[in-house]
């Protein structure tokens, strides 16, 4: 019998995965996963949902051979396995998609489809003409169409991840795991990422999708795992579960879904920025002459597929990146010339980056020196120059509770927390002091349900307090229920302003980000106030 063969038999008499009692803990003490079972089925769309920290990454990391269980087994199709390493989990048909992809830029769709298994030509040189012929029969097999001569630097994002996806599967890959595949994606390319996973399940492969968006759930998958604290809450048919039991599952207690909002009532002009630009020298501007201000009291939104020049423009905003032309003011003070530490102090601005790692903690220090980085100059923490650490650590402990940021205390690592815990050591940081102007760059990408209404209610508390706040957000339900103006970006420009967004649909701003729609220069300047 064939290995194919067998593996069908496989599929009919048992799960294709199994966990049983897997446990991980952490050189730390912190216990990821306790005695968790988790099966799936070949032929389902399987989700994992969980609050940051619960430890469904680590699951899934341990599945892929990314981590090791510290106790317990795994099944493939019925039998026991050692799963040390990616290519052992490879070898198992096993496939991952990250949420950041793994492909290089430079290199064409068929390069980077056999990156690492390259066809050779005379055991010498690469057979370039046999890369795209591989490239063209798996799309056509699984009917994801793709141009094998596609420089990867130049697909848009929801293309790049088809890439991703038929990578996985040009290696053998049956089983999927896809890691909050749609954190960056439009309506419309959403749309038609679960028109493929549905192919692919139809076609018997298992596609395990980890998201922290129940209506998606609710929409594309077959049963759902929920895991809290490290242990397993059950698995459960999706269509016999609300929305409102898997948030319950997951945070404990009930959540409510809707903002706490009254209408706004907009002052003076906090931010104003004039004929904005950023790119020259490399071919196309990233930022082309992009003009908007922002009212103390209300919430200007940025919407956007990633790469159209929103990541520039915020990193302009507040001193990341050079302004090449133009100009930003922040409560009337031109912020050209200022270092980050000016923006910050002097323009009164705060800041939760995107990139949280890089721009928003010191991973390798404590939780308490993270979110007291920026205080501890005033006279309530510092005397003389010698620090009180007392009212420092009291501090940073209110913080940890107000925020519900989960560790084990003040003094743990902040790059041993989870990617969700982590986003909440910066945002308890930068939204809990009284500022001018706060930008908020993907304020719940990676974090629970939880988290998130959280931190959307703190952003609207600050607007309501007189702040004028920007948030940049590819999660279209999110930057709609923040925004009391929309902007939406599309190659650098301002595509579309909506100042009143009742009656405005998710696939009618899709239209603007993927630039099928373009408003009048006169529309747009709606965007612009003088101060």
């Amino acid at each position: 019998m064939s290995q194919k063969e067998t593996s069908a038999v496989g599929a009919k008499t048992c799960p294709a995965i199994e966990m049983r009692g897997i446990t991980k803990i952490y050189p730390n003490g912190v216990v990821a996963n306790q005695g968790v079972d988790f099966s799936v089925n070949y032929g389902e769309i399987h989700a994992v949902m969980g609050e940051n920290g619960a430890g469904k990454s680590t699951l899934m990391k341990m599945l892929f051979g990314m981590e090791r269980p510290d106790q317990g087994e795994i099944l493939f199709e019925g039998k026991p396995v050692q799963i040390h390493s990616p290519a052992d989990a490879i070898a198992l048909h096993i496939g991952m998609v990250h949420q950041e992809f793994m492909l290089v830029p430079s290199l064409t769709v068929a390069e980077n489809m056999v990156l690492r298994e390259e066809p050779l030509r005379g055991g010498l040189f690469i057979d370039y003409a046999k890369a795209v012929k591989a490239t063209r029969e798996i799309s056509e097999k699984y009917r994801l169409p793709i141009d094998p001569n596609a420089r990867v630097a130049d697909l848009p994002v929801g293309m790049k991840q088809r890439v991703e996806i038929l990578k996985a599967l040009y290696r053998g890959a049956k089983i999927l795991i896809l890691d909050e595949p749609t954190a960056v994606l439009t309506p419309q390319e959403t749309e038609e990422l679960f028109r493929q996973l549905l192919i692919l399940r139809d076609s018997g492969h298992t596609v395990i999708f980890i998201s922290h968006k129940i209506r998606e759930i609710k929409q594309i998958c077959d049963r759902i795992t929920i895991l809290k604290d490290g242990h397993s809450m059950g698995i459960y048919q999706v269509a016999d579960i609300s929305e409102a039991d898997i948030s319950r599952l997951m945070v404990g207690h009930d959540v409510k879904m809707d903002l706490d909002k009254q209408p706004t009532q907009p002052g003076e002009v906090v931010l104003q920025v004039k004929n904005l630009c950023y790119g020259y020298g490399e071919g196309k501007l990233k930022v082309d002459g992009v003009s908007f201000s922002v009212r103390r009291g209300e919430v200007v939104g940025i919407a956007g597929v990633e790469g159209n020049g929103q990541r520039e423009l915020i990193e302009m905003i507040t001193g990341i990146r050079p302004i090449q032309r133009g100009s930003v003011h922040i409560g009337g003070k031109d912020i050209s010339k200022m270092s980050v530490y000016q923006i910050r102090e002097e323009a009164r601005c705060a800041y939760v980056p995107q990139e949280r790692l890089i721009f928003g903690v010191a991973p390798d220090t404590d939780i308490e020196e993270n979110l007291m980085a920026c205080l501890f100059d005033m006279p309530e923490y510092s005397k003389g120059g010698i620090l009180r650490r007392k009212p420092i650590t009291a501090r940073a402990k209110e913080l940890i509770q107000e925020f519900t940021i989960k560790c084990d205390n003040e003094k743990q690592a902040v790059g041993m927390l989870s990617g969700g815990n982590i986003q909440k050591v910066v945002a308890a940081r930068e939204l809990s002091r009284p500022r001018d102007l706060i930008v908020v760059d993907q304020p719940s990408r990676g974090i629970d349900v939880g988290a998130t209404k959280f931190i959307q209610n703190k952003i609207i508390q600050l607007r309501d307090a007189g702040s004028a706040v920007l948030v940049s957000s590819a999660d279209l339900a999110e930057i709609m229920a923040l925004s009391d103006r929309l902007l939406v970006m599309y190659e650098g420009e301002i595509a579309a302003v909506f100042t009143d967004l009742s009656g405005v649909t998710e696939q009618q701003l899709g239209e603007y980000m993927l630039g099928i729609k373009k408003q009048t220069p006169e529309e747009i300047g709606a965007c612009f106030y003088e101060q």
